[in-house]
């Protein structure tokens, strides 16, 4: 093999997973925020999250991204471990649509679908017409790239040495297995993994269309790809959490439960796809590669159809096998992975590095992070009303620490979120969310320090013997229920997206407004009148102000949620 020869193959194979993941990139930002609705479709059964897995994997073109996804959300607490089971399930399932892909005879008319793409791509302004030009014009570069590796191929077909291999593998079949399994954990995708062998198989070698591999040697390099693929999700739980290892050994005790299973039965396996094929008309011919009699396999031109079938076969007959012991999968791969995670107060509980490049799913974990924030402010809002009717030192040194929470968790979440809009399948939609989300989490800080100025202010009341009237203490009740009730709302409205809450949280703007000046005229009056002592007149007023000020962040939020992430800044009288 020349080394021309080797780098077509190689540029073949490097324009075939380009054009995967371009495909898989351009079918995110079509779907968009569906993506989220497909997957709250996860609090069902099982079988609906297999049917979501399946549904995802097609749309990013991955069943690693799909399996990096679930790791992520489980890790986040987002997904049990039994719902993610099921999702990768699903995964392998939805993987095997790009083997179909391939088997679709358009490779004389891939260039046709690049430059189609590439006009819809660049010469439309339409967002959603430049996806799909995306879309297309990957659809053909991902057959370019097949056109190139079928050409470097062709020298293979009178090669000794790769005659020597492949007879090595008919011989014995678990060698086939380690192929699969390497090669693929080498370009980390079993999809480009079994593209290569479909485009081997459909390479000929006489004029009888004799394949260069046949269905025989091919299914075991088949069944290797599918446990070399769980590599990357091992790798994605390093550092997370154990139910997310969990749900990596789950892949990988699926797939290689699978594969060992066929391994076994590769004889009646292959009989069974043969069978397949002959009911749709399939020419087949003696398979010479075996030396098996009896044994046929299907002529090179429709080994591309061949190995998507055996694909399919065996990820769809995998999950029927385990889909009803999912609860042993679970009780399985917890004995693997032993032990609980340690409780850490000061983390990030949502929020995950590896999905970012799915943004519309990678937003809707920064939100949940969000709404973890809004409820820690909510926590000191309480704490914050308690202590300044009664100051307690335990109680000061816990808002402290919620405040420092609240940094932590700002300066990640938008760091996140700046990754996120870094990301290339990000579209106008999601910049608008993304900059929303992050005056949001400002929004959120800040209340915080409000809840922490009213701590220092408490103390500053107790080392100086001050004291509210009785009346006073009542008015303040009073304005601190209103505050609590709208914070509370706020992370309602944030977590659910909950358009209603929003809009309530928005209408209190007047009401907070008219609370502060009632307040204040009637302290004004318990002071002209000689029932409070004139040095906490400015401490009640101010405290009175920064509850104003906490309902204009919490209507800021609201504004985010209502908007869609347009963000419009109130100022302390509520005004635009």
């Amino acid at each position: 093999m020349g080394i021309e020869t080797i780098f077509a193959l190689f540029g073949g194979l490097a324009l075939f997973i380009f054009g995967m993941h371009q495909m898989g990139e351009g079918l995110q930002k079509t779907a968009g925020d569906k993506m989220r609705n497909i997957l709250a479709m996860l609090t069902g059964t099982p079988i609906k999250a297999v049917i979501v897995g399946a549904l995802v994997t097609v749309i990013v073109q991955s069943s690693s991204a799909t399996t990096v996804m679930v790791v992520g959300f489980v890790s986040a607490g987002l997904m049990t471990l039994k719902q993610s089971v099921g999702v990768i399930m699903g995964a392998n399932i939805g993987t095997t649509i790009t083997a179909w892909i391939v088997a679709t005879k358009i490779d004389e008319y891939a260039w046709l679908f690049v430059a189609i793409g590439f006009v819809l791509m660049f010469f439309v302004k339409k967002p959603k017409i430049k996806y799909l030009g995306q879309i297309v014009f990957a659809f053909g570069l991902l057959f370019v790239g097949l056109n190139s590796m079928g050409a470097a191929m062709k020298p293979l077909a009178k090669s000794q040495e790769f005659s020597d291999l492949l007879l090595s593998i008919k011989d014995v079949p678990i060698l086939g297995v380690i192929v699969g399994t390497i090669s693929t954990m080498v370009v980390q995708s079993s999809s480009a993994a079994i593209g290569v062998l479909q485009t081997l198989g459909s390479t000929s070698i006489d004029e009888l269309g004799t394949p260069l591999i046949s269905l025989y040697q091919a299914v075991p390099i088949l069944l290797g790809s599918n446990i070399g693929t769980t590599i990357t999700a091992v790798l994605a739980t390093i550092g997370g959490s154990r139910d997310a290892k969990r749900a990596a050994a789950a892949h990988a005790v699926f797939n290689m439960f699978g594969s060992i299973m066929f391994i076994f039965l590769l004889r009646p396996y292959t009989h069974f796809v043969n069978f397949i094929l002959g009911v749709f008309g399939v020419t087949r011919i003696a398979d010479s590669n075996t030396g098996i009699a009896g044994m046929v396999t299907p002529i090179a031109d429709s080994m591309r159809e061949s190995i998507a079938i055996s694909h399919s076969v065996f990820n769809i007959v995998n999950t029927l096998l385990w889909l009803p012991f999912i609860w042993l999968m679970v009780k399985l791969v917890t004995n693997i992975v032993r032990g609980e995670d340690p409780v850490v107060h000061k983390k990030l509980a949502f929020i995950d590095y590896k999905v970012v490049n799915s943004p519309a799913i990678a937003i809707d974990l920064a939100t949940q992070e969000l709404a973890r924030m809004t409820e820690i402010a909510t926590t000191m809002t309480q704490d914050a009303h308690k202590i300044i009717t009664n100051y307690d030192k335990e109680l000061e040194t816990k808002i402290f620490a919620n405040e420092d929470t609240l940094d932590y968790l700002e300066n990640e979440i938008v760091r996140y979120l700046s990754h996120i809009f870094q990301s290339s399948v990000i579209t106008e939609t999601d910049s608008v969310r993304i900059a929303g989300l992050m005056h949001a989490t400002n929004d959120i800080e800040r209340i915080g320090d409000y809840c922490s100025n009213i701590c220092d202010t408490a103390l500053q009341m107790t080392e100086n013997g001050l004291a509210f009237s009785e009346r006073a203490n009542s008015e303040l009740d009073e304005a601190f229920a209103l505050v609590e009730k709208i914070v509370t709302e706020t992370v309602f409205a944030l977590r659910n997206t909950d358009l209603v809450t929003a809009g309530k949280i928005m209408s209190h703007e007047d009401e907070i407004d008219a609370m502060e000046d009632k307040l204040r005229e009637s302290h004004m009056e318990r002071l002209n009148n000689g029932e409070c002592d004139p040095k906490t007149t400015v401490i009640f007023l101010e405290l009175l102000h920064t509850m104003e000020r906490i309902g204009d962040h919490c209507q800021n939020i609201a504004e985010v949620v209502v908007s869609g992430g347009k963000y419009k800044v109130h100022n302390y009288r509520g005004e635009e």
